[in-house]
Order: C-alpha cells, then structure tokens, then sequence
C-alpha cells in the first residue's frame, strides 16, 4: 500500500498560483505514474495531470498551459504548479500513483480554494 504526504494548497483569488507537493513512500513500479485527480463538491473525482517514471507529462484539457507537473524520481516526490487558477479549478485535489494514469493508490487529498 503506497502512502503519501501531501503539501501545498489553501485559498487564493482568482488569477493567482498554487503549488502541491505528495511525496510517496515508495519508489517502485506502484509509482509508475503519479499525480493528481480533483472533486469538488456533489461531482465525480476528474483526472488533472500526470507524470510518468521517464517524465512524459499528460493534462486535462482544462488545465493545460496553467498547470506544470514534475517530479523527482530519487525523492519520490511529484509537483503541481497551478497558475492562473479560476474559480472552476476550486476542488479537493488528490494525489495518487499507479501503473497507468489510472491511479491505484490514493492519499487524503488537500483543499484548494479560489475566490472570484
């Protein structure tokens, strides 16, 4: 079971950036692919972004050339750097891990806010 500890978050008006950290405790093939997905509030949890072990980086249509993925391999640890943030991106975001960008392995995620 891959744990996290998750960073970053909190509130910021409309326009302004962001950044989250998750580190993970392993570095296997569990950690393949990490990121995050988003849910606000009454809706389904949505994919943001994505990086992979060799650093081939993949985004909602919604965030791209706002948000920037990394990561560093020898920590374990993934970064999402959110610009430009608008109300819509309001959302409790989720980091997680898997094999695929389709994540098996979740944290408790950390609330990011945006006032218009």
């Amino acid at each position: 079971q891959v744990q996290f500890v998750e960073s970053g978050g909190g509130l910021v008006q409309a326009g302004g950036s962001l950044g989250l950290s998750c580190q993970a405790s392993e570095n296997t093939f569990r950690t393949n692919f990490m990121g995050w997905y988003r849910q606000a509030p009454g809706n389904r949890r949505d994919f943001v972004a994505a990086v992979s072990r060799a650093g081939r980086t993949y985004y909602a249509d919604s965030v791209k050339g706002r948000f920037t993925i990394s990561r560093e391999n020898h920590k374990n640890i993934v970064y999402l750097q959110m610009n430009s943030l608008k109300p819509e991106d309001m959302a409790d975001y989720i980091c997680g891990s898997g094999t695929s960008r389709d994540f098996s392995w979740w944290g408790q995620g950390t609330q990011v806010t945006v006032s218009s």
